[in-house]
């Protein structure tokens, strides 16, 4: 295992290459606060497995004052691990998070249980959170798979998988493996939408030649629907 400072080296140059607004490693000292949250972490997770969690939780408190992020020292963190503009991510103590992994801001990694033990998600690597996701629960993220932003998840994702909306659902069609291509993630409830609409337009054409006392009381809807539109627009 590397040494403490090879660490905090290494995610340092893994932030400069994936990032590219980074124009300059200067940059990194004083605009990523996700960089001064992990190499805090680092620390006091030292600190904390030689067995003083007080001053770790002492240590990551005033880390928290800085950078508005609150990570336990008791969480396992792997390597590389970006946490890109940072503000409001949460991630608890039994939290498990693998190599490679990018989290945007206001994600949290909470718990659902107030029982001892493993209460925290277990990201694996290669993982890709979208901005404001919740993951919640002793669940697991398969390694490579992305979840998509303000999205809550409370049940396992597979590997190479995207999970989207409120709760999540696991979804595989549209999926891309660039950590920024957070636009190319499917929209399902608009896919449903033109679903249902499609639907409707086979039922009407199906039973319009048989029941047009139908046609009159969809028309009646549509001058509802029109008036309701013009309201809201005035």
């Amino acid at each position: 295992m590397p040494s403490l400072v090879r660490l905090i080296i290494e995610d340092i140059n893994s932030i400069y290459r994936r990032d590219p607004a980074i124009r300059s490693r200067i940059e990194i000292f004083f605009n990523y606060p996700g960089v001064w949250a992990i190499a805090n972490y680092r620390v006091a997770h030292k600190i904390h497995t030689k067995g003083l969690p007080l001053l770790a939780r002492m240590w990551m408190g005033i880390a928290q004052l800085f950078t508005n992020i609150d990570i336990h020292p008791a969480a396992t963190i792997g390597r590389r691990v970006f946490i890109d503009h940072g503000i409001g991510v949460v991630i608890g103590e039994t939290a498990v998070i693998g190599d490679d992994v990018t989290i945007y801001q206001g994600v949290t990694l909470g718990g659902v249980s107030l029982n001892p033990g493993k209460r925290h998600p277990t990201v694996e690597s290669g993982v890709v959170i979208g901005a404001g996701a919740k993951i919640l629960g002793n669940i697991t993220i398969g390694a490579n798979s992305k979840i998509g932003a303000n999205s809550v998840v409370v049940r396992s994702v597979p590997p190479e998988s995207t999970a989207i909306g409120i709760p999540a659902k696991v979804i595989t069609k549209g999926r891309d493996k660039s950590p920024l291509s957070h636009n190319k993630l499917p929209d399902i409830d608009k896919e449903l939408f033109e679903y249902l609409l499609k639907r409707v337009a086979v039922i009407e054409h199906i039973l319009a030649p048989e029941h047009k006392e139908l046609l009159e009381e969809d028309q009646k809807l549509d001058e509802i629907y029109d008036a309701f539109i013009k309201s809201i627009k005035s």
